[in-house]
């Protein structure tokens, strides 16, 4: 049993993951493509992404598997096989629960643990990778801003990624003093002997304004002069629920460290429940498509979750409080699990009471005459 789930759970893993991944892919590349982040951060970005999104996948791919592996198990009648032989149904559901647990304690480190870590890291490289623009890869007619607003950069005409462009736009802003750069080319980024990278322009016009004092304003022309595109100042570190610590977490009172806090502590809890509710969803009949439960199920697991995520948002609003916070959500999916589980058992018991006595004969009811004739030889016969 334990195999007919890995199996599945390894696959659907496996596709989610790459479907996770390439969506992330094309966000961000649409920044690198224009410019605004380095290509060495792209790869980074999706493997953090990827680790982030693993608490969520990870439940999601084991119920999958759960329902995928009994209803293999119950068209074949295999199920059937194992209870003939003396397996009840909590028997079946014990390499279930082995497994799940084992899951569980997994997720649970991975959202505690490892998800505030990719969160800070991956706000870390987005912040730098703000301020180091891609200026190799930017491209003519858009207008580039740094993430604090300060500098903007324009390029009239380019060939293409890493040529030379023509009609160069740079503004700068420091406090009140305004810089305007205009060239006629500029060359790609390169790296001199200091480890800087350098944008020669050739054609340059250079306007210093200052607005506190216009008397002060200054023009120069050069032939050529090295820019460097790294002089943007990192913006602060802003503070993120998701990027923070989990002991800080438990300090907080803010209800938005609270809902981050309980959601951190409740994919564990959510692991074991859904594959829990994976194999109750999955029993039928012998031989039944092993098929026919996933629509049932996706639509449990798809109201599960949108309970789970309406309860964080309303917790995170204040609109609920500490108590019950999210919990009422995991509180009704085990309620609902219980009545699946025991709802025939219990139907069964209403509709048959034990030690109930035979029915009474219905007085109505005549009884049949019985006529008596003698025997011919054929009866003998």
């Amino acid at each position: 049993m334990l195999a007919e789930i890995a199996r599945p759970f390894a696959a659907v893993l496996g596709i989610l993951a790459l479907l996770f991944a390439g969506y992330s892919l094309t966000r961000i590349l649409s920044d690198a493509v224009s410019g605004l982040l380095p290509v060495g951060a792209i790869a980074a970005l999706t493997s953090l992404k990827v680790l982030i999104a693993l608490d969520v996948l990870i439940p999601i791919s084991l119920f999958i598997a759960v329902v995928a592996g009994f209803g293999r198990l119950q068209a074949d009648s295999e199920v059937t096989a194992m209870q003939a032989l003396g397996m009840g149904p909590r028997q079946l559901l014990r390499p279930v629960l082995r497994l799940a647990l084992g899951l569980a304690v997994l997720v649970a480190c991975l959202s505690i643990f490892v998800r505030p870590w990719a969160y800070a890291t991956s706000h870390n490289i987005t912040r730098h990778a703000a301020v180091a623009l891609n200026v190799n890869a930017m491209e003519p007619g858009t207008f580039y801003a740094s993430q604090d607003g300060r500098e903007v950069i324009f390029l009239g005409r380019r060939a293409g990624p890493h040529a030379p462009a023509q009609n160069v736009f740079v503004a700068k802003r420091r406090g009140s003093h305004v810089e305007v750069i205009s060239a006629a080319t500029a060359t790609p980024a390169v790296k001199g002997a200091d480890g800087q990278r350098n944008v020669h322009l050739s054609g340059a016009h250079v306007y210093e304004f200052d607005r506190s004092n216009p008397a002060s304003d200054e023009s120069l022309q050069a032939a050529g002069m090295n820019v460097n595109p790294d002089t943007a100042k990192l913006a602060p570190v802003r503070y993120s629920p998701v990027a923070a610590s989990t002991g800080h977490l438990l300090a907080s009172r803010d209800p938005a460290d609270i809902a981050e806090r309980q959601w951190r502590f409740s994919t564990g809890l959510s692991t074991l429940l859904l594959a829990l509710l994976g194999a109750i969803l999955s029993r039928g009949r012998p031989r039944q498509n092993r098929y026919a439960r996933f629509g049932p199920a996706i639509l449990a697991y798809s109201a599960y979750y949108l309970l789970c995520t309406t309860a964080r948002t309303w917790v995170e609003h204040g609109q609920v409080g500490r108590l019950p916070g999210l919990w009422w959500a995991p509180a009704l999916l085990v309620l609902a699990m219980l009545l699946v589980w025991y709802g025939p058992a219990l139907r069964r018991r209403f509709r048959a009471p034990p030690n109930a006595p035979p029915p009474m004969p219905n007085p109505r009811q005549a009884a049949q005459p019985v006529s008596w004739r003698p025997a011919s030889s054929q009866d003998a016969a």
